[in-house]
């Protein structure tokens, strides 16, 4: 059986802890005790881990051989915010397939309630990425950023950048990734529930974005989300 994989809150040479929130769940939820073995990622590793001490707030561990990491391909999403409960799905979803950024943007369709609340979340997606991570057998979670307004979301390098435009009729993000060579970064960038307006596509264009369609239908932001970093995924691999 796969081995339980967790992201250590501390570590130090052959030794690492889960504590607080995250030790409780493995105390209470899975009824860890010791002697219990998991892998353990400690950012630059993953290696085998050994309970050595349950308590109520903190699970230490004996690290032992080094695994193997799967390599993440440098996918970022940029995700207009939209209602809290889809997105965090969509948030979920995209870290178990792979996401490497999630930088939240305050777009001008963005209701004003959820943009005034976002950063408040950060801290929540932060524990749903981690969550996220360790049950998809990643060995970091992807980083959250704190929430952008447009013009400091078109300004975002990377070396293929992508936005996704129901209003593009002719190119898939399909065609855009086929005829580049393979991107060492990709970012993507997901409209609001309602799309882009026309403004922003047009502010995108002209900082040099690349508009692409992911078919006929019109999909809500979770779903386009999801399928943009699947597709993106099975183009790099």
């Amino acid at each position: 059986m796969t081995r339980r994989r967790w992201i250590a809150d501390e570590s130090s040479g052959n030794h690492a802890a889960l504590v607080g929130a995250h030790a409780e769940h493995l105390v209470r939820v899975l009824r860890a005790r010791v002697g219990q073995e998991f892998d353990i990622a400690t950012g630059a590793t993953i290696r085998a881990g050994r309970i050595t001490k349950v308590t109520e707030q903190r699970v230490e561990f004996e690290l032992g051989d080094e695994i193997a990491a799967v390599e993440v391909p440098n996918i970022n999403l940029l995700l207009a915010i939209f209602k809290f409960d889809r997105m965090e799905w969509a948030i979920e979803k995209c870290t178990e397939l792979g996401v490497s950024r999630i930088v939240p943007l305050v777009a001008g369709r963005t209701d004003a309630h959820l943009a005034a609340s976002a950063a408040k979340r950060v801290e929540r997606w932060e524990r749903i990425v981690r969550q996220a991570a360790e049950q998809s057998r990643r060995s970091t979670p992807p980083e959250v950023l704190l929430p952008l307004k447009l013009k400091e979301a078109v300004a975002l390098t990377a070396s293929t950048r992508i936005l996704l435009a129901e209003a593009e009729q002719q190119v898939t993000l399909k065609d855009v990734l086929q005829s580049r060579s393979r991107a060492s970064d990709l970012l993507l960038a997901v409209g609001p529930e309602g799309g882009w307006t026309e403004e922003e596509v047009a502010l995108f264009s002209q900082a040099g974005w690349t508009a692409a369609s992911l078919g006929n239908t019109i999909l809500r932001a979770e779903t386009a989300a999801i399928a943009a970093t699947a597709i993106a995924l099975s183009e790099s691999s």
